[in-house]
């Protein structure tokens, strides 16, 4: 199991239509085989930044089978025009 982690800092103002959006990308990120589950977490100290967790049963799931897919052209779509800065990916495996 691959564990990608993102921080994603939305232009403020705009968390509330993002989270609506997240919820319609949540639907195109499942559909993707290797997909496990994501979760999505707000900070409290910073209002606008999120924590997003995906669980992809091997790295390629997630930079192949969903970066090089139809369904995230319409990811990127809806979401990347929330992100400033734009964020970094970071994929983990459990050690323990």
């Amino acid at each position: 199991m691959i564990l990608e982690a993102v921080i994603l800092n939305i232009i403020t103002g705009q968390e509330t239509q993002f989270e609506k959006d997240f919820a319609i990308a949540g639907q195109y990120i499942s559909s993707i085989n290797g997909y496990i589950k994501h979760s999505l977490s707000k900070c409290i100290e910073r209002p606008n930044q999120y924590l997003l967790l995906v669980e992809w049963e091997t790295l390629e799931d997630h930079t192949v089978g969903f970066r090089q897919s139809a369904v995230y052209l319409e990811w990127k779509s809806l979401l990347h025009h929330y992100y400033d800065p734009f964020p970094m990916v970071e994929h983990y495996k459990k050690v323990m």
